[in-house]
């Protein structure tokens, strides 16, 4: 199975990234995902569904640790993964 990860973190700050964003995007980074876009408003993210949902579980407890108060998410299937 094949999933796509959309997420965002909170609080916002307009001018610099917050640390909790920064440690969030580093996760997804170097996750070995698909098709990863980060962004100031919205990240996003596919692979292989053991690679996202290990990816998921990381980035809620770093992004948390790091000063998040919350964190949005939307896991959707997208297909089956190619053999």
């Amino acid at each position: 199975m094949r999933l796509k990860v959309e997420f965002t973190t909170e609080p916002f700050d307009l001018d610099e990234a917050p640390a909790h964003a920064v440690v969030a995007r580093e996760v997804i980074q170097t996750a070995e995902l698909d098709a990863v876009d980060v962004g100031p408003f919205g990240n996003t993210a596919e692979g292989a569904a053991d690679r996202v949902l290990t990816a998921v579980d990381a980035l809620l407890r770093r992004s948390l640790a790091a000063g998040a108060t919350r964190v949005s998410l939307q896991v959707n299937v997208i297909g089956e993964d190619e053999k």
